[in-house]
């Protein structure tokens, strides 16, 4: 354990450090916004959850200027998800590899877990990893929409198992993360001595405040959802989910059963119309 954590002190340092208007009733209950995405291979509505404000009023500003229209489904995979609302495929030419676009901005990250999760049909804002994004910021455009497949009690059981138990590790590493200067100048040192020393600090911290923690569970709303219908469990308490489709799944099943490339783009274009407040 000393040494694993040793090894990962100094990987955490090399891929860090560069080797409205409106009166709104009680309870955030008021009208949710719906939105038709319009697509080549039907309409999909989505509703807009009002407890993710930025990430609502963001995508109701895009798609008012028209933002999303002519971009693709760069991004398919089935049992997993469809994702869209890069800039840079609009009349992309095929095989071009994409993914990589935005707005010039992204957003802060709006995670009401366990309320909202990754059950199939939920509307999520993509991002980038957290070796460059620890704080889970969303894109400013590039959205998700979950698929997923449907798991068993006794799988759920094991995520639930293996989260319980990994708790120590993500507590040590987020820890790490604040720490990474300092990482960072003791590697370049080769100052072992201090780095087991900072470890062994790093840990103990760890392993207090995982003690304070309770297990985790899935509520029973998650284990319904995910035995019935299906979603991406792991994603969960990682993305902000930001709406869910309440029109047009079947629409968004077509899309996730099309041919791909190698780079997970549909050989034959999934195009986004228009996308309209409804």
């Amino acid at each position: 354990m000393r040494k694993s954590l040793w090894i990962l002190l100094t990987i955490l340092a090399c891929s860090t450090m560069g080797c409205k208007p409106g009166q709104k009733k009680e309870n955030n209950m008021e009208k949710e916004t719906v939105l038709k995405i319009e697509t080549t291979l039907g309409d999909i509505k989505v509703k807009l959850y009002n407890e993710t404000p930025k990430h609502r009023d963001n995508f109701i500003k895009l798609a008012k200027e028209g933002m999303y229209n002519g971009t693709l489904f760069h991004r398919v995979i089935k049992d997993f998800m469809v994702q869209a609302g890069d800039p840079d495929s609009k009349n992309a030419p095929k095989g071009k590899m994409l993914g990589a676009g935005d707005v010039g901005y992204t957003i802060p990250a709006e995670i009401v877990y366990p309320k909202y999760f990754h059950k199939k049909g939920a509307l999520s804002a993509a991002r980038q990893g957290d070796d460059v994004n620890p704080k889970k910021e969303s894109s400013g455009c590039q959205f998700y929409i979950v698929t997923g497949k449907v798991f068993n009690d006794s799988t759920l059981l094991n995520m639930e198992h293996q989260k319980n138990q990994n708790k120590v590790s993500v507590i040590f590493n987020a820890l790490a993360q604040k720490r990474m200067k300092d990482i960072y100048k003791m590697r370049k040192a080769n100052d072992e001595e201090g780095l087991y020393a900072l470890q062994d600090k790093l840990l103990a911290e760890a392993e207090a405040e995982a003690a304070k923690q309770p297990d985790f569970h899935f509520t029973p709303e998650q284990v319904k959802a995910y035995t019935t219908e299906g979603g991406t469990p792991h994603l969960d308490g990682e993305y902000t989910v930001f709406g869910e489709v309440v029109e047009g799944m079947d629409v968004v099943d077509k899309i996730q059963q099309v041919k791909t490339d190698r780079s997970d783009r549909p050989e034959e274009d999934v195009k986004i119309i228009n996308v309209t407040v409804e």
